[in-house]
């Protein structure tokens, strides 16, 4: 996966239309209150224009009507300041629910996306940079939305409807303003390429940054073992620096952008007072018309103002919307093809037909295996490390698909059916199984979703966790930690098996399912996994001798060919 290649603005848009859509409501609310805002933004300073010009005037103390004039337009001050704070709450409000909203649909999407991609795309990219981009990049994309850009658009609305108004008031100063739009727009352009490419380099090291981190504390155990700490420290500092220097030159590029457009600001500023004061000498403005002009001039350079510090903050947001678009880019391998149909509950047959597998594209983990299992019957598959073995349950459980060749249950070819009907048929448990933080009955859960607390209880006596869970503080509702690491590696295990047992698949790969524990944890999980095989068509991974004597016959497997075949009496 690439760090984050660039893509057009359309790209983007096209990506995130889907889950901005639905807040369509919300973002015409917003719009609505935005020009309301802009409109009164537009009237607030008229009231000051009115009080000068009648003060100014000849004889406006002796007035008769001075007072009531003047407390009409302090009140029309008061007014048209409430109502555009109003306006601009409710536009911040309904902006950010649809922000907010749009970017956590963005990010369940992503997530959901992530966790249908292959097994070989997983094991080729740093799991800290995926988390990187799921949730710092959404984050960040999702603030910008809502602090930056959504503003942006009205400010923008504030610019134009001032420059307008500016223009009817007198054309030469409104000539001054205008001609500085073009040079802030070019300024703007060249800073935002200069910072998009800055914040494109930095995001993708603060997902090598994640990626080292996250390797880092899922090896504890390793790393403190062989006092790895001081290596490993270094290590992460010279990618913290490197993301550091990265961040640095992105914030020195806004910095310069938007102390250029205070630069612009004065000069704009000085001229529109030579010009307006000398237009006010010849009778061409009076006072109160210089001074509206004056407010609209501060409330025009306010937007170019915010541009300018938006604009460093959105090229951030699109360098993340690009390493989210890359993720969300990459395809499944495993996918239905059209017209898939679900797999009727399996008998348990298994046939491989002339199966070959590969992994890297260049070598081949499987060449030509042909193999049938009959419905019930029990198979050690053995072999050397990188014989097979494991690359044949893969192909069973459709987390890979042959390049040749099929794999069939019951006769069906698993291409032929859906993904997920082909994995509901089968259960697999692992040397080492993984736990996720939550309950036991939670993990045991897992296994059908649907199930009761009767069912969940019903599998755990028969995996012997209630040996155990009835111990703990808690019972079935004690919290294991991540990974399951409060918990032995025969516990763990055990839960796996009753998980599976739950499941009630008629298909079961046993992968080195006892290898790594101790003789006493090793006889309760085998009690455990003969509840679970028995009568189910099972695969048993193992380089256990006395694994693969209790099985109907044993499969040697060496260098992706099955090398012999020997039942056993």
């Amino acid at each position: 996966m690439s760090a984050g290649r660039s893509r057009s603005l359309p790209a983007l848009w096209r990506f995130l239309a889907p889950d901005v859509r639905p807040q369509r409501t919300l973002i015409v609310g917003g719009f609505v209150a935005m020009f309301a805002e802009v409109a009164f933004r537009i009237l607030e300073p008229w009231p000051l224009k009115v009080v000068i010009d009648a003060v100014v005037a000849p004889g406006a103390a002796s007035s008769p009507g001075i007072a009531s004039l003047l407390l009409a337009c302090a009140c029309a001050v008061l007014l048209a300041a409430g109502m555009r704070a109003l306006s601009s709450y409710l536009m911040t409000v309904c902006f950010a629910l649809a922000g907010t909203r749009a970017m956590n649909a963005v990010r369940g999407r992503v997530y959901a996306h992530a966790l249908r991609l292959s097994l070989r795309f997983h094991a080729g990219t740093r799991s800290g940079d995926v988390l990187n981009r799921l949730v710092g990049d959404v984050g960040k994309l999702r603030d910008v939305a809502v602090t930056a850009a959504m503003p942006l658009i009205g400010n923008c609305v504030t610019l134009v409807a001032m420059l307008t108004v500016m223009l009817v008031l007198d054309w030469r100063l409104g000539l001054v303003i205008l001609a500085c739009v073009p040079v802030f727009l070019l300024a703007s352009h060249v800073a935002t390429r200069r910072i998009t490419r800055a914040s494109r380099v930095q995001r993708a090291r603060e997902g090598d940054l994640a990626g080292t981190a996250g390797e880092t504390f899922g090896a504890m155990k390793v790393v403190q073992a062989y006092a790895l700490e001081r290596g490993l420290t270094r290590r992460f500092e010279i990618s913290n620096d490197r993301e550091l220097t990265e961040g640095v030159r992105a914030t020195r590029l806004a910095a310069g952008l938007e102390r250029s457009t205070d630069v612009l600001v004065g000069i704009a500023t000085a001229a529109v007072l030579l010009v307006g004061g000398t237009s006010v000498l010849d009778g061409h403005l009076t006072p109160g018309e210089l001074v509206v002009f004056v407010q609209y001039l501060k409330g025009a350079f306010k937007p170019m103002r915010d541009l300018a510090k938006y604009v460093g903050r959105i090229a951030k947001a699109r360098a993340s919307g690009e390493r989210i678009l890359d993720l969300a880019d990459q395809d499944p391998d495993i996918a239905d093809r059209p017209g898939a149909t679900a797999l009727p509950r399996p008998i348990g047959h298994v046939r491989f037909r002339g199966v070959s597998a590969s992994y890297d594209d260049a070598s081949l983990a499987l060449d030509g295996v042909d193999l049938a299992v009959g419905a019930g019957e029990r198979v050690a598959l053995v072999g050397s490390s990188g014989s097979g073995k494991s690359t044949l349950a893969a192909l069973l459980l459709r987390l890979q698909d042959p390049i040749r060749g099929s794999v069939e249950i019951d006769g069906v070819d698993l291409r032929d059916a859906t993904v997920e009907s082909v994995r509901s048929a089968t259960a697999i448990v692992l040397q080492e199984s993984v736990l996720f933080r939550g309950t036991i009955r939670e993990n045991i859960r897992m296994g059908r979703p649907d199930a009761t607390d009767e069912h969940v209880a019903w599998a755990a006596g028969v995996a012997c966790v209630s040996e155990f869970a009835e111990r703990l503080p808690g019972g079935f509702d004690a919290v294991v930690g991540e990974r399951g690491d409060t918990l032995s590696g025969g516990q763990r295990q055990r839960i796996a098996i009753a998980r599976a047992i739950l499941r009630d698949a008629r298909i079961i790969v046993l992968d080195e399912a006892t290898a790594g524990l101790d003789p006493a944890g090793a006889r309760e999980v085998r009690t455990a996994l003969r509840r679970l095989t028995e009568g189910k068509t099972t695969f048993v991974i193992t380089h256990d001798e006395n694994e693969a004597a209790g099985c109907d016959r044993t499969v040697v497997l060496e260098r992706g060919r099955i090398v012999s075949e020997a039942p056993h009496v």
